[in-house]
């Protein structure tokens, strides 16, 4: 089979196809023929050697997929061959297949395809649990969601407003902001003026939470623009990692929040995972949530893939189609 091996820790030259051994599933295992795998940021900080992605090179990159069922290991229950499952936290999914245990593997049922199955599973959770569990947006709640025409913030503008929530999207302008407006925002801004846009909006109060994936550019403001006893989810540094600060703004900003959640700590029971998929997938079938595929690229031009989703020059889910 060929699968994307990063040869050492670096840009994104240190990525090789190479043809490998087809694996072998293990008890407790689902060997998948990969239909599409997601490329996120994760990968590029593991590509990178940022801790706490770092492994030992060489090692076939990517997490997250969806394809066909093609061999059973011993005990696998409830699963049969030709079946279509996506996944999500499972090692080497940039390649034609890859080794799923069992017990991460969700159904994917009609009416939603398989480039829209791994389109969704790590961002479509992340935005399910910030949305429902970090924060449970209320009706008439004031949110931010930076970088909203992105995968996360797309799926994440769409869950706020089915809660009744009120969303201030930043975006860099242009197609951007029109995909936020489309997605549902009812504020759209940029960068250095959605300040003013929450304080208009929220009548000086401030927003109830913002949801930050940029990290370092705009964590400051993210700070700023809270309400009294407000919450800063940051759980993304596309801009860098945020550097150390000093605690003591939390209180004189008005008793603030902060929280740095993964969606590995949402998802760690079976029962946990297949409960968000399924909402998400029944959302997609009943057409109240629209999944935006951004680009494809063949497993060739991995390397293509990450230099357009660091280079910010992309919207919604980029996939690789084996």
């Amino acid at each position: 089979m060929r699968a994307v091996v990063v040869t050492e820790s670096g840009g994104p030259e240190v990525l090789e196809l190479q043809d490998r051994e087809s694996p072998t599933p293990g008890p407790g295992e689902l060997l998948v023929e990969v239909e599409a795998a997601g490329v996120n940021y994760m990968d590029i900080y593991a590509r990178e050697g940022r801790p706490p992605y770092t492994r030992e090179t060489p090692y076939v990159l990517g997490a997250e997929g969806a394809g066909r069922v093609t061999e059973l290991g011993e005990g696998v229950e409830g699963v049969s061959v030709g079946s279509t499952v996506a996944w999500t936290g499972v090692p080497g999914s940039y390649a034609e297949q890859v080794l799923v245990p069992a017990d991460r593997a969700v159904p994917v049922p009609d009416g939603v395809d398989a480039q829209t199955a791994a389109a969704v599973m790590l961002q479509g959770c992340t935005a399910h649990y910030l949305a429902s569990t970090t924060y449970p947006v209320g009706e008439g709640d004031v949110t931010v969601v930076h970088a909203a025409a992105g995968g996360v913030g797309l799926l994440l503008t769409q869950i706020i407003r089915a809660r009744g929530g009120i969303v201030v999207a930043t975006t860099s302008g242009g197609e951007k902001a029109e995909l936020a407006q489309r997605a549902g925002a009812q504020h759209v801004a940029s960068y250095d003026d959605y300040a003013d846009v929450v304080r208009e909006v929220s009548a000086g109060a401030g927003a109830a939470v913002v949801y930050d994936g940029v990290g370092a550019s705009t964590f400051d403001t993210s700070l700023q623009v809270l309400r009294r006893r407000g919450l800063l989810v940051l759980y993304g540094a596309a801009s860098g990692p945020v550097p150390p600060f000093e605690l003591q703004r939390l209180s004189s900003g008005g008793s603030l929040f902060i929280t740095r959640p993964t969606l590995g700590d949402h998802i760690v029971t079976r029962e946990e995972l297949v409960g968000r998929t399924d909402e998400l997938f029944g959302w997609i079938a009943a057409g109240e949530l629209d999944v935006r595929i951004g680009a494809t690229y063949a497993l060739a031009d991995a390397a293509r893939a990450h230099e357009d989703l660091a280079g910010r020059r992309t919207t919604g889910k980029l996939l690789l189609l084996p």
